[in-house]
């Protein structure tokens, strides 16, 4: 009777048992043992380096979640180089979180050919895509499909030091001639007109990339890269032309190919030179960084890149880049809810970011809501009419053709190296790179 009853339990045990592991293997695809389904997300803002962003996100997830019932958001929290390492790991392995940070273009493109993320476009269907400031999403776009949106942007307008002008009563320039007549001005009176650090390369990339936008239009600089057009193109070659001019009329403050962008740029914060290219990440430092002083913060303006006569390009493009963007894995067991998530987080991230965190969004800011200094004011308000925003042009590029440009921009600042001849090194990295 003992053994019978003792079988018996056996028995009901080991029906338990299969059971159980039956529910624990249903469980593994995004469950989290009870009802819920678990959306893996891993970003790259921790509390301590990126507190603001991290705040943010943790509000967001919690808002999600409330209205999101049936959905558990399971985080993970890496830096920088650490979350890029483990990106190769598990795409190494099919094993990518189901909603993760990616970034555009060159990082994004072996992710998208590996099959590893999902196309957005039915996310972006309706009024998100509008959202977007123009040429953001197109930045995460791959043979007309879209795998990330972004989160943050970043623009390169011209600032200048408002006493500076003032004392020389400079008005904003508007044309590039009223723009070198500016140099003239500042340079017969010995101030130095722009300050630029090229030792970084990239610093000088920027002037080149306007001009080419300037004088060729929107698609000529990223048809070249991209292979439908030519860096011989008359127009990039007018552009690099038109940077040496600017160096032989003393633009650019002494010894500016030898110094890095931060030596470069503490001429314009010491008040020695009137005017500064760079990107909107610079914005902190000229509205709410303590440790620059009011005075020069209160005095300082922007202005966008002029249009040249004659040319294709209009004055409400902008170079820049988007920073991170979210993907959705392609191979995630709850990708309909991690779709969701990432409709919603764009959706509530945008006013929030610029506002507590001081990062311009991606999306447009409407600024009547929002309490910030002047300059992002003006600056928000000017990119919700972008018509265009040509990416950075090393970041378009490969690794190897990167170097190539970033050095012949570095000889063509230093006049070691011709317009055309210019023009032809790009041409022959690229047409080795991609056999085109």
């Amino acid at each position: 009777m003992l053994k019978k009853s003792h079988a018996v339990w056996l028995a009901v045990l080991l029906i338990l048992t299969v059971a159980l592991t039956g529910c624990s293997g249903s469980e593994s695809a995004g469950s989290d043992g009870g009802n819920k389904k678990v959306i893996k997300f891993m970003h790259l803002w921790p509390a301590g380096s990126a507190k603001p962003q991290n705040m943010i996100v943790q509000d967001i997830i919690k808002q999600f979640e409330a209205k999101h019932k049936d959905v558990k958001v399971q985080v993970e929290i890496l830096e920088n180089e650490q979350y890029k390492n483990k990106m190769k790991v598990l795409s190494s392995s099919n094993e990518l979180p189901d909603v993760g940070f990616t970034w555009a273009a060159g990082y994004m493109t072996p992710f998208v050919k590996g099959k590893l993320f999902a196309p957005l476009d039915d996310v972006l269907d309706g009024n998100l895509k509008n959202s977007f400031v123009k040429g953001t999403t197109e930045a995460y776009a791959i043979d007309n499909k879209t795998y990330g949106l972004p989160l943050e942007l970043n623009i390169a307008p011209i600032y200048y030091n408002k006493a500076i002008f003032k004392k020389y009563n400079l008005q904003i320039p508007k044309t590039y001639s009223e723009f070198q007549q500016v140099v003239k001005t500042l340079r017969s009176n010995g101030v130095a007109p722009i300050a630029l650090g090229n030792k970084d390369r990239w610093t000088g990339s920027l002037w080149y990339m306007y001009l080419a936008d300037r004088i060729g239009g929107p698609d000529t600089l990223t048809n070249a890269i991209n292979r439908k057009g030519t860096f011989e193109d008359k127009s990039l070659v007018a552009a690099a032309d038109d940077v040496q001019k600017l160096v032989k009329e003393d633009a650019f403050i002494k010894g500016f190919n030898g110094l890095s962008n931060d030596e470069g740029k503490s001429e314009f914060y010491n008040g020695k030179a009137a005017m500064y290219l760079m990107g909107t990440w610079e914005l902190p430092n000229l509205t709410t960084n303590e440790d620059v002083p009011k005075s020069f913060r209160d005095n300082t303006g922007f202005f966008k890149f002029p249009t040249v006569e004659g040319g294709k390009g209009n004055i409400n493009s902008w170079v820049g880049g988007p920073g991170v963007g979210l993907f959705v894995s392609q191979n995630s067991k709850v990708k309909k809810e991690s779709k969701e998530f990432v409709k919603f987080f764009v959706e509530k991230w945008g006013e929030q970011s610029v506002e507590k965190a001081g990062v311009i969004p991606a999306t447009k800011v409407d600024t009547s809501k929002v309490e910030l200094p002047k300059l992002y004011v003006d600056v928000l308000n000017e990119l919700n009419h972008a018509s265009n925003l040509t990416l950075f042009a090393d970041v378009q590029m490969s690794a190897s053709v990167a170097e190539t440009h970033l050095n012949l921009i570095q000889s063509l600042f230093g006049q070691e190296v011709k317009p055309k001849a210019f023009a032809k090194g790009h041409e022959e990295a690229l047409k080795k790179d991609t056999g085109k």
